[in-house]
């Protein structure tokens, strides 16, 4: 049986769904591996972060402004989509391993909608498979025994969340949501 390896994952959109609307940028960082033992990773260290051009004319004003990313930047200077997912498989792959790829992420619906579409439709194929993803809040609704709807940051036990601002800048975020990880993956209740 191959280990995990975790990516975390943080993506900005301008809308609510891909296709009609875009995700303008994503943040990965590595949370750590599992063999059955999980190992904390520092999610400084291995990243990857994309700005992308946006691959439709319709947003969500409010939506795209949650990011603070401007879109005639995006349209002039972010990196073309099918490029952008090439590379992400790439530096996953290489990143992982001998490693399965999961990705995490708190919570994980709306990054991981986006994620999936964008390397169907741009490579073809996801790295993480089809399910390679597990929800930051539904691992923490179950070790902590409350509803989903109580699995939320404002709820948790301070020790377990991470020391850094939530910016909606991808890749902080991302980092941000890698260290709730470990500290939920090593907390036992």
């Amino acid at each position: 049986m191959r280990a995990d390896v975790y990516f975390s994952l943080d993506v900005e959109a301008d809308g609510p769904i891909p296709g009609p609307y875009s995700m303008v940028s994503l943040g990965l960082a590595v949370a750590g591996r599992s063999d059955g033992v999980f190992t904390a990773a520092d999610p400084t260290a291995d990243t990857f972060y994309r700005e992308l051009r946006p691959i439709s004319d319709d947003f969500v004003p409010e939506a795209l402004a949650v990011s603070g990313l401007d879109r005639a930047a995006l349209l002039r200077d972010g990196a073309d989509p099918a490029t952008a997912m090439s590379e992400l498989s790439a530096w996953v792959t290489r990143t992982a391993g001998a490693g399965r790829p999961v990705i995490v992420a708190y919570p994980a619906v709306f990054d991981w909608m986006f994620l999936y579409w964008y390397l169907l439709r741009f490579t073809g194929a996801s790295v993480f498979g089809h399910s390679g993803c597990l929800d930051i809040k539904t691992l923490y609704a179950v070790r902590a025994g409350v509803p989903i709807g109580a699995a939320v940051k404002s709820r948790m036990p301070a020790h377990l969340l991470s020391k850094r601002r939530h910016t909606h800048h991808a890749l902080d975020d991302a980092i941000e949501q890698a260290e709730l990880f470990a500290n939920l993956m090593a907390w036992r209740p």
